[in-house]
């Protein structure tokens, strides 16, 4: 198994973006140096969020790292001209020298809809057009393309040419059956986000992403599955972790009533047994990720690359513990296909 650290970049304290913007930065030179897979940043353009550019952060995290690949959280060619997204994410793909994977996704959030003038009833279809012709433009040295959204191309070039010929291209999925089916049908890998709600529902899409993976007369063997997790923190012993996380769990909780969301995991007892989240001794936490698997069967997973209420001190000696005792573990037991590039 491969393991990711993924941040939204939430900004909701009393620190300047410069500071929280940097944290990013040295959380990613953290995850290289503790042995993480890859890194990933999601792309939001609403608050709380100032995630709103991935590839000029990513690409400052290319300059202070070597080794460890570079994901996109999800990339929203929803509201993306694709042309624009293919250079940007071209130029991203020589300066990490070919480190670059795509998650891409139509995103989420009414206010970035609004400013971005995409409604519900046309989401999915720009979601669609948006990925054909961005992985056209990868691919082709000249594009010919029409569609609904944006100018036609004729004989259209784009530079530079990427390194990465193709790139890998992930589909984040939620809990809608288009974007599945849109990875299954052009041979994709998904990612499940696998985080607000109990397995059951993660795990019906994930079986019609296989589904539709074979209709398309892919071989069943060759389909990859990443999943999300909705939070990590692990300890020596469980009743030092449930203990450690439960105030910040319950001021997760407090945050959702006062929003008008609903409460799908009431306790954090309940979310342990519930939901995606990893709190426990290595060893439980180990045999849940297991037990994911079996129903899942996927070979990458990602945590929260933020602290998410726990002090810096506590973060960094979660994921050191990890990588010590959790991470070699699932290493051994859940094989996982090498990245692109060669790297293990």
């Amino acid at each position: 198994m491969k393991f990711l650290l993924i941040t939204l970049i939430v900004h909701n304290d009393d620190r300047s973006p410069t500071e929280r913007l940097r944290e990013v930065v040295d959380n990613a030179v953290l995850a290289e140096e503790f042995g993480f897979d890859g890194f990933g940043v999601g792309e939001r353009h609403e608050r709380p969020f100032i995630s709103s550019s991935p590839p000029v952060v990513l690409s400052h995290i290319a300059a202070k790292t070597s080794r460890i690949r570079l994901f996109t959280a999800v990339t929203t060619l929803s509201l993306l001209d694709p042309v624009r997204a293919y250079e940007d994410y071209a130029t991203l793909d020589h300066l990490s020298e070919g480190r670059l994977e795509l998650i891409i996704g139509k995103g989420n959030g009414a206010a970035q809809a609004k400013l971005f003038h995409v409604t519900a009833e046309d989401q999915w279809e720009r979601n669609r057009q948006g990925y054909e012709l961005f992985r056209r433009l990868w691919r082709e040295d000249k594009v010919t393309w029409e569609g609904t959204f944006r100018p036609s191309l004729t004989e259209a070039e784009t530079w530079p040419r990427p390194l990465q010929r193709p790139i890998r291209v992930w589909h984040g999925s939620a809990t809608s059956k288009e974007s599945v089916d849109l990875a299954a049908r052009y041979g994709d890998p998904l990612f499940s986000a696998n985080v607000t709600n109990p397995i059951d529902p993660y795990a019906e899409l994930i079986d019609h992403y296989r589904e539709r993976w074979a209709h398309y007369g892919h071989d069943p063997a060759d389909a990859l599955v990443g999943a999300g997790t909705a939070g990590y923190y692990a300890a020596r012993t469980s009743q030092e972790a449930i203990a450690t996380y439960r105030p910040i769990f319950e001021a997760r909780v407090e945050l959702q009533r006062k929003l008008g969301l609903p409460i799908v995991f009431p306790t954090l007892e309940n979310a342990i047994e519930r939901s995606s989240i990893l709190v426990g001794s290595p060893q439980q936490i180990i045999d849940k990720v297991l037990r994911y698997h079996k129903r899942f069967g996927h070979e990458v997973m990602h945590l929260h690359a933020d602290a998410d209420g726990l002090t810096p001190k506590q973060h960094r000696e979660a994921l050191e513990l990890f990588q010590a005792e959790i991470a070699p573990v699932l290493r051994a037991e859940i094989p996982s296909r090498p990245f692109p590039g060669g790297a293990s």
